[in-house]
């Protein structure tokens, strides 16, 4: 059986310069282009070579051939959010949307996969840490691509992802806003940046001998989510997307030890973030974080436990401005539920004029940070207080991502340590087994 095709979305933009590096075909046209090209907007559709298309297709005229997009924006609202050019294999598709062109890659699910392992990682990691990750990815692909053939089959109105009043708002952030391609290239879904960093041949040996293999629980393809470091203590995938139980997304201590405290009781979740508990992730071995951690995510250091000191104007101004509601001078924090890795689910925020409740995980630290807090696994004090007002708030916090499935530095040092990829895998799904559908 043939491995499928993915389209994967890359950014969208006003305008795209993209270079052939061999010959490539525009569908409908006769005749090879190579070299330098520009699309751009013009009255709702895209102009190229002096006409106007809705879409436009360039499939390569042979398979090794390949194209370059300049100033691809990749870390998209994250701290470390930066462009540089990238080299991709595979179909160019171009879409009008409303927003600018939509630039698409049509590619093998291997050769994507090829590119997603040296995207999220370094190609240095160990094989067997390389082999987890080429499972999980491909896993996770596969069930995308059925959940949202599922999606455009049903009702649209009955799948929600926010619920607001005057005085709440919970949202997620899933992958379900994706209509004309399957994923994005970036962190909201698997960071794919082409074949720029698919240098190692190590990683292509890695997926060739788990090719075709997926995670399943009976004829279900597992929703194989990920995140960087879990702080400790893996998260329920209810607690961070819709409230729907999945059984290999549970809770779960990253170490060979099982038995962790119940980090939805406040006090527990309090001892647990303020300390440094031992896990799989709690590592500052370098050799190790440079295997899992390309050069940008080395900016950051203090993943496992981390701290965050807001001024009261600054921590005012920025809620007012991400939310959109002025609650006035910020008088308090107060987590009202957290879930089993201490990853608040509903914070509340008291102000001098209202109070506003906000969740989920995501949505929580976007409105607590200029990009992303770390985690929402975080503990508050409040410093300098005068008329009920604090100075300072202090965050405390735990992990870094939403804390769901594999943790990625965790199985970085399960890998150096000698656990080859089922028991990494069995340890992050529990119940999940491996098939190969291809």
């Amino acid at each position: 059986m043939e491995a499928p095709f993915v389209r994967v979305g890359i950014m969208t933009e006003k305008s795209v310069v993209f270079v052939f590096n061999e010959e490539y075909v525009q569908e409908g046209s006769v005749g090879f282009l190579t070299g330098e090209q520009k699309a751009w907007l013009a009255d709702g559709r895209i102009r190229f070579n002096g006409k106007l298309y809705d879409t436009l297709l360039f499939e390569p005229a042979s398979p090794t051939a390949s194209f370059n997009l300049k100033a691809v924006t990749i870390g998209v609202d994250f701290h470390w959010q930066r462009k540089e050019d990238q080299r991709f294999r595979g179909a160019l598709h171009l879409i009008a949307g409303e927003k600018g062109i939509i630039i698409i890659n049509r590619i093998d699910i291997e050769e994507y996969l090829i590119s997603v392992i040296s995207s999220e990682m370094s190609a240095t990691a160990s094989a067997e840490f390389l082999k987890a990750h080429a499972v999980i990815s491909r896993s996770w692909l596969l069930a995308q691509i059925a959940k949202r053939h599922r999606l455009i089959n049903k009702d649209q109105s009955v799948y929600q992802t926010t619920y607001r009043t005057h005085e709440e708002l919970i949202r997620w952030y899933d992958r379900e806003d994706h209509d004309v391609f399957d994923v994005c290239a970036d962190d909201h879904c698997q960071r794919y940046q082409g074949i720029t960093r698919a240098t190692s041949s190590v990683v292509q040996e890695v997926i060739q001998t788990t090719r075709g293999q997926i995670l399943v629980v009976g004829e279900d393809i597992c929703d194989t989510r990920f995140s960087k470091c879990c702080g400790g203590i893996t998260e329920k995938f209810e607690h961070v997307w819709e409230p729907v139980p999945h059984s290999y997304l549970t809770a779960l201590y990253d170490s060979e030890d099982r038995d962790y405290p119940d980090l939805t009781v406040e006090e527990k979740a309090d001892q647990w973030i303020r300390t440094s508990p031992p896990a799989f992730c709690n590592t500052q071995d370098k050799n190790i974080l440079s295997q899992v951690l390309n050069h940008y995510d080395q900016e950051t250091t203090d993943f496992y436990r981390w701290r965050v000191v807001y001024p009261q104007a600054q921590l005012a101004e920025l809620i007012r401005r991400k939310s959109g509601i002025d609650v006035g001078a910020i008088m308090d924090l107060l987590p009202l539920r957290r879930g089993a890795s201490g990853r608040i689910e509903k914070l509340k925020i008291v102000g001098s004029r209202s109070t506003y409740i906000i969740g989920k995980e995501l949505e929580i630290r976007r409105i607590l940070s200029e990009t992303h807090l770390y985690s929402s696994a975080f503990v508050i004090d409040k410093e300098s207080v005068e008329n009920d007002i604090p100075a300072r708030f202090v965050l405390t916090g735990a992990g870094w991502g939403h804390g769901v499935g594999l943790c990625q530095i965790g199985a970085a040092v399960m890998g150096t340590q000698g656990y080859d990829y089922t028991c990494i895998l069995t340890h992050y799904y529990p119940g999940a087994v491996i098939e190969r559908r291809y």
